[in-house]
C-alpha cells in the first residue's frame, strides 16, 4: 500500500454524500469528514468483509538506499497531489449536497415545491399578456385630437396625450416584438453559461423598468424605446419557462402542466383589455402601466433571493473549490518536487474565472467565439427534422391565429352584421382558449406524451378545426356561425401544448431554450407578422370579406398537413439523454431543479 492512493467509499443518497481518496501515510483534514490517522484501521461498510495483506518478510521490505530515497520522493509527490485531490473531492460532492437540500430541514420539503413553481409562471405569463391587452385597449390608447369648425376637442389617452396618428399608434402595439424577438435568440444563447433562472429575473427587472418607463414616457420615441426593452424583457421568460415546467412536471402531467402554462395567453390577453380600459378611463393611461410595474415586483424578487434551479442539461451549481489547489503549502510541495499534477476541472476552467483587464482584443475573440458556439447549436438544431416539421406547422398555424385577432371581429361584423363583434369574437376566443388549450395537454397525458402522439393529435386536432372553422364562415346566420366557428377554435387551440411538448423533446436538453427562441422568433417572423397585412392586401384586392375568411381559415389545412407528416418521421424522445457536458445520471439526480416532496414528479433521472 505504500504510496498508492486507496479510493474509499460512496454513501448512499439517504447519508451525507461523501467521497473520499486517502494516501497511505498522509492526512486529509477536512471538518466534513475527517480521516483517521495513517496507523489506524478503516472501517469497512456494512455488508462488507475486511481484507488484510500478510505482511511481507522483512528482506523484502527493506530496499536500497538509493531506491528508498527515489521512492519516497514519488510518494511524497503523490501524497500532495492527491491529498489536495481528496479535499477538492470532498467539498465539490459536498457543496452539491448542500445545494440540493438547502432550505430543507431534513425531510421537510423545500417550499418552493414544482406546484408553486407553476402558479408563480403563470402568473408572470398572465401578466405579459395583459400588458399586451392593455396596450391594444381602446381605453388606454384613446383618440387623437379632432378640430371641426374651428373647435378642437381633446384627446384623451396615449394617442391624444402625444397627438399620434393610426400608423404611429399602431406601431406602439407592435413595438415590443422587436426586443423579443432579438432578445430571445441571445437570452437562450447566454443560458449555457449563466443560471438560466437567475437570466429570468434579469429579464423581469427589465420588464418591470420597462413598463415603468412607458407610464413616464414624454413623446413618442421615448415610449416606443420602452416598449422594446419590455420585450426584451419578455423574451428571456418566453425562452426559458417552459423548460423549466418541462423539468419539474409529474412524468404523466407534463403536456397539461404545459398547457395550465399557455392557458395563460388568450385569458391574459382578455385581462388586459379589461384593465386597461378601467384603469384608462378612471386613472389615466399612465397609471395601467404603473400597476402592471408593481404587480411584477415580487416576482422579480423572488427570481433573484430563491436558490438558482438548474435545467436539465446545464450545470451552473456544480461549482468547484480550488482553495486547496491554490493553497501555497500544496504548491510548495509541488514545486519542490518538480512533478505537475493536474486536478479534475482543470487550471484553465479557474483562469476563466479570475477577473483579467478588459481589452477589445480579448472581448472580440469572446464575441466571435460565442458566435461560433451559437452556430454550431443553431446547425444542431435546425439538423433536427422533427423540430423542424413541427415548426412549419406552428407557423402555418400562427399564420392564421394572428389573422383571426386582428381581423375576425372586422369580419363578423361585415359578414354577419354583429353589433359588438369585439366582444363575441373576444369571449368566444377566451372561452374556446381555456378549454381547448386544457383539454389538448390532458388528451396528449391520457393517450401517451410521445412524440408520435403529439402529431397524430396535432394533425388530428387542426384538421377537424379547419372543417369547422371553415364550414362557419360557409353559414349565412350567426346563430349558425357560433357554435360551429366554436368547436373549431376549440380543436384549433387544443395544439398548444402538444406543439410546445414536441418543441422541448425533439432536441438535446441543453438546446431547449434554444428551441423554444427559434420557435417563437419563427411563428412571429413568418406567422403573425406578416399575415395581418397580407390578409388586409387580399381584403382590398376582392373586396369579399367571406372569401378572404375562407382562403384564410384554408391554410390550417397546410399547419394539418406538416403535423401530418410528422408522424412518419423518425423520432426520439431526447429528454432523458446526456447533454453535451457529460453530466452523468448521478450528478443530475444531485442537480435536481427542486427538491420534490412526490417522487413522480421527479424527472431528471
Amino acid at each position: 500500500m505504500g504510496g498508492s492512493p486507496v479510493a474509499a467509499q460512496e454513501a448512499s443518497d439517504d447519508d451525507a454524500a461523501r467521497v473520499v481518496v486517502r494516501v497511505a501515510g498522509s492526512h486529509v483534514d477536512s471538518a466534513s469528514n475527517p480521516l483517521p490517522p495513517p496507523g489506524s484501521a478503516t472501517p469497512a461498510a456494512e455488508g462488507e468483509q475486511e481484507h488484510t495483506k500478510p505482511e511481507a518478510p522483512a528482506e523484502a521490505a527493506a530496499p536500497a538506499p538509493v531506491e528508498a530515497k527515489q521512492e519516497a520522493a514519488t510518494a511524497a509527490a503523490a501524497a500532495a497531489g492527491v491529498q489536495a485531490m481528496a479535499v477538492t473531492v470532498v467539498r465539490d460532492v459536498e457543496a452539491v449536497r448542500v445545494a440540493s437540500t438547502s432550505d430543507q430541514g431534513g425531510d421537510k420539503p423545500s417550499w418552493f415545491t414544482p406546484k408553486r413553481l407553476l402558479v408563480m409562471f403563470c402568473i408572470i405569463n398572465m401578466l405579459n399578456y395583459v400588458d399586451r391587452g392593455a396596450i391594444a385597449s381602446n381605453g388606454v390608447n384613446g383618440s387623437r385630437t379632432k378640430c371641426s369648425g374651428g373647435t378642437c376637442s381633446p384627446g384623451s389617452g396615449i394617442q391624444g396625450d402625444f397627438d399620434l396618428n393610426n400608423a404611429e399608434d399602431g406601431v406602439l402595439s407592435s413595438a415590443f416584438m422587436v426586443g423579443l424577438l432579438v432578445a430571445s435568440l441571445i437570452f437562450a444563447s447566454l443560458a449555457k453559461r449563466y443560471n438560466p433562472f437567475r437570466l429570468i429575473g434579469v429579464g423581469l427587472l427589465v420588464w418591470t423598468i420597462a413598463t415603468a418607463g412607458c407610464g413616464a414616457s414624454f413623446d413618442f420615441w421615448s415610449i416606443t424605446m420602452c416598449r422594446m426593452l419590455v420585450g426584451v424583457g419578455e423574451a428571456s421568460f418566453i425562452s426559458l419557462a417552459a423548460p423549466f415546467i418541462d423539468d419539474n412536471a409529474p412524468v404523466a402531467q407534463k403536456t397539461a402542466w404545459l398547457a395550465m402554462f399557455y392557458m395563460c395567453i388568450p385569458t391574459g390577453i382578455a385581462l388586459g383589455y379589461v384593465y386597461g380600459g378601467l384603469a384608462g378611463k378612471t386613472l389615466g393611461w399612465r397609471a395601467a402601466f404603473f400597476g402592471e410595474s408593481i404587480l411584477m415586483v415580487p416576482f422579480v424578487i423572488l427570481g433573484f433571493v430563491i436558490k438558482p434551479l438548474e435545467l436539465k442539461g446545464f450545470s451552473h451549481n456544480g461549482i468547484k473549490e480550488y482553495g486547496q489547489m491554490l493553497n501555497p503549502e500544496v504548491q510548495d510541495q509541488i514545486n519542490n518536487n518538480g512533478t505537475k499534477h493536474v486536478m479534475p476541472g482543470g487550471i484553465d476552467d479557474l483562469a476563466g474565472k479570475v477577473p483579467q483587464k478588459f481589452s477589445f482584443s480579448r472581448f472580440g475573440r469572446s464575441l466571435m467565439t460565442e458566435i461560433g458556439l451559437f452556430s454550431k447549436d443553431m446547425k444542431e438544431l435546425l439538423q433536427e427534422k422533427v423540430f423542424v416539421t413541427v415548426v412549419l406547422g406552428y407557423i402555418s398555424y400562427n399564420f392564421v391565429i394572428g389573422a383571426y385577432s386582428y381581423w375576425g371581429p372586422k369580419a363578423g361584423q361585415q359578414i354577419y352584421n354583429m353589433t359588438s363583434a369585439d366582444y363575441m369574437f373576444g369571449g368566444i376566443t377566451i372561452v374556446c382558449g381555456i378549454v381547448g388549450t386544457l383539454a389538448g395537454g390532458i388528451t396528449l397525458d391520457k393517450i401517451g406524451s410521445t412524440i408520435p402522439n403529439a402529431f397524430k393529435l396535432l394533425s388530428g386536432a387542426t384538421f377537424l378545426g379547419a372543417i369547422f372553422c371553415f364550414g362557419a364562415f360557409c353559414f349565412k346566420s350567426l346563430y349558425g356561425f357560433i357554435p360551429c366557428f366554436s368547436v373549431g377554435e376549440i380543436l384549433v387551440f387544443a395544439t398548444q401544448a402538444p406543439v410546445n411538448f414536441v418543441c422541448l423533446h425533439s432536441v438535446m436538453p441543453h438546446l431547449r431554450p434554444l428551441a423554444m427562441a427559434v420557435s417563437t422568433v419563427s411563428i412571429h417572423i413568418f406567422g403573425d407578422v406578416p399575415s395581418s397585412p397580407l390578409v388586409g392586401l387580399l381584403q382590398d384586392k376582392i373586396n369579399n370579406w367571406r372569401s378572404t375568411a375562407l382562403i384564410l381559415t384554408s391554410i390550417l389545412f397546410i399547419a394539418a398537413v406538416f403535423w401530418f407528416i410528422g408522424i412518419f418521421v423518425p423520432s426520439v424522445d431526447r429528454f432523458k439523454e446526456e447533454s453535451e457536458h457529460g453530466v452523468t445520471a448521478a450528478e443530475r439526480s444531485n442537480l435536481r431543479p427542486l427538491l420534490d416532496d412526490n417522487d413522480e414528479a421527479r424527472t431528471s433521472d
